[in-house]
């Protein structure tokens, strides 16, 4: 019997023998794609959103076999939503760690440092959610999966003029790489169309007090106010418009799309509309999965920012199973990816070739107290990048 397990062992090592010199190197244990997002600081709750995003694309992959039986590892760090730190971070990534690839769980500002060091270094990084323009203009290694400002400026501007049919308007713009740039193609878009701009100013990054000039708003008696923000500032936005009588619509984005703007702006948020990727009433197999895995697992309703970032990682998935490992390799497959439907706000429908996804862009209403699908945007000349 000993000799028939020596046996055994004997034919098992001289396989592996065969695998690695047929192959020329051995089986990775598993393949380390990096990601940064904000864990502290302003922007914590949609900074952990996002590496939960990503631990859950983690997990569904591994289940299913991996990167062609390599399991994926994810490396993670937090970059505080600073471009200083997104930067250290992206060096710690590709110096220390070696990762293969990496996908930002960021803001703009985050994003657009560290996708100069990723793209320096010769490794493809995924924005997941990060809007503004030049983030994809960095280099051939740098590809986004979330919608583009200049998109999700558009749909708004749709959203406004096209279905709830404003004339008159407000634009209330968060002053940074965010707000900015949903307020240039928001703009141009309803301008095109014929409405009024009756009202514009911006504001600082924490602001707190809205009511003085939410009264000057009022004044102007717009239909609609597109207001950018994040959860913070959006929340004490509709609620200090509530409380001054401004019953103008409000329209946000996806800096809204959090759990923590319904439970901060309680029953004020009722009726706000926002742009974002996330359909929460969306059939998809692989939403419904991820809407209620994220519950179950980490207690509270899954968000935008999560979903997005779990896209990422899928995408950066069937990149590594389709082309390989290599960064030719996976830009390759990205360039050729066709019709994904592995994505919680998919589907996704091609890359440009500025690397930016074509995908359909939707509208939540809140409704008793939470997202609801209101409508979808997915007509070509909307959705599709300008480059």
């Amino acid at each position: 019997m000993r000799a028939w397990r020596w046996f055994v062992v004997l034919v098992a090592l001289s396989l592996g023998i065969v695998l690695v010199s047929a192959c020329g190197q051995t089986r990775p244990q598993s393949y380390k794609i990096g990601i940064f997002s904000p864990t502290t600081g302003f922007a914590a709750a949609d900074g952990t959103s996002a590496l939960h995003g990503a631990e859950l694309a983690v997990q569904y992959i591994n289940e299913r076999g991996g990167i062609n039986g390599v399991p994926l590892e994810l490396v993670h760090y937090d970059d505080a939503a600073k471009p200083d730190q997104a930067v250290n971070v992206a060096r710690k990534l590709i110096e220390q760690d070696k990762v293969i690839a990496a996908v930002s769980g960021s803001y703009s500002g985050a994003t657009r440092a560290a996708a100069g060091v990723f793209q320096e270094a010769g490794i493809p990084m995924i924005s997941g959610y990060a809007v503004h323009p030049e983030i994809t203009k960095t280099g051939n290694m740098i590809w986004r999966t979330g919608a583009l400002a200049v998109v999700e400026g558009r749909v708004g501007g749709a959203l406004a003029v096209d279905v709830l049919g404003a004339k008159r308007i407000a634009m209330l713009t968060i002053d940074n790489d965010f707000g900015v740039s949903l307020a240039e193609s928001f703009k141009e878009y309803v301008l095109a169309k014929g409405a009024e701009i009756v009202f514009e100013e911006k504001y600082p990054l924490g602001e707190k007090e809205f009511r003085a000039i939410l009264n000057r708003i009022k004044e102007t008696n717009p239909d609609v106010l597109y207001a950018s923000g994040y959860y913070n500032e959006a929340a004490n936005i509709v609620r200090q418009a509530k409380e001054v009588g401004l019953t103008a619509t409000i329209i946000g984005q996806e800096g809204y799309d959090s759990p923590k703007f319904l439970e901060l702006a309680g029953d004020a948020a009722e009726g706000v509309i926002i742009t974002t990727d996330l359909n929460r009433d969306s059939e998809r197999e692989i939403t419904q999965w991820y809407i209620r895995t994220y519950e179950e697992t980490y207690g509270i309703p899954a968000d935008m920012v999560g979903a997005s970032t779990f896209d990422a990682v899928m995408v950066l998935a069937y990149a590594l199973k389709q082309g390989g490992t290599k960064p030719e390799q996976i830009v390759k497959a990205l360039a050729e990816l066709r019709n994904f439907e592995d994505a919680a706000t998919g589907p996704f429908y091609r890359f440009t070739e500025g690397r930016e996804v074509v995908r359909p862009v939707t509208a939540q209403i809140v409704k008793d107290g939470r997202f609801r699908f209101y409508a979808e945007f997915d007509d070509p000349e909307l959705i599709t990048p300008p480059w």
